[in-house]
């Protein structure tokens, strides 16, 4: 199985990030053996693998724009996800419950496109890329102060300072 990086963060955003860059070359986590299923089962996402596999891509490609280059067509292709589900509220008791009404194949897709939302409503400024210019993942900032700015600091972090360090410290050639 293929080791992904930043894993742990929001739906929506983990979605988006199974699509890295490793050694300079875009790796797809969904194009490996099992990477998909591996993915579902992660998030405890049930469904019909073969059904749901167009949808999250649809999703994953959806949610990539919106944070990439927001707008309508990006904000179109996201009502698009959204149209395959619906949200109905119950009273039992004293509790209101959500009841989903998804389309066959489209519930995992439909709820990490509905967990960019949340996000959006919580805190949209925490929702970053990492800094490191090479890198395409994207992260939830929960630090104290909001201030994160690598999606890892062993890694993209890392080379960003060594990276400064040694332009800074380097030699002129004669």
């Amino acid at each position: 199985m293929v080791q992904r990086p930043l894993v742990g963060e929001p739906l929506a955003l983990d979605l988006v990030n199974t699509q890295w860059i490793d050694r300079g070359d875009p790796v797809d986590l969904f194009e490996t053996p099992d990477g998909m299923a591996t993915w579902l089962a992660e998030h405890r996402l049930s469904g019909d693998l073969p059904a749901a596999q167009a949808p999250l891509r649809q999703a994953r490609a959806a949610l990539r724009r919106v944070l990439e280059d927001p707008g309508e067509t990006a904000e179109h292709d996201i009502n698009e996800v959204l149209s395959h589900g619906t949200v109905r509220y119950a009273l039992h008791g004293t509790a209101v419950r959500e009841q989903y009404h998804v389309d066959a194949g489209w519930a995992p897709a439909w709820q990490a496109v509905k967990n960019y939302l949340e996000l959006l409503n919580q805190q949209p400024t925490r929702i970053r890329r990492c800094a490191h210019p090479a890198c395409v993942l994207y992260f939830f900032d929960t630090s104290r102060n909001g201030t994160r700015r690598w999606c890892s600091m062993d890694g993209c972090g890392s080379r960003t300072k060594a990276a400064r360090h040694y332009q800074r410290h380097r030699t002129p050639s004669t």
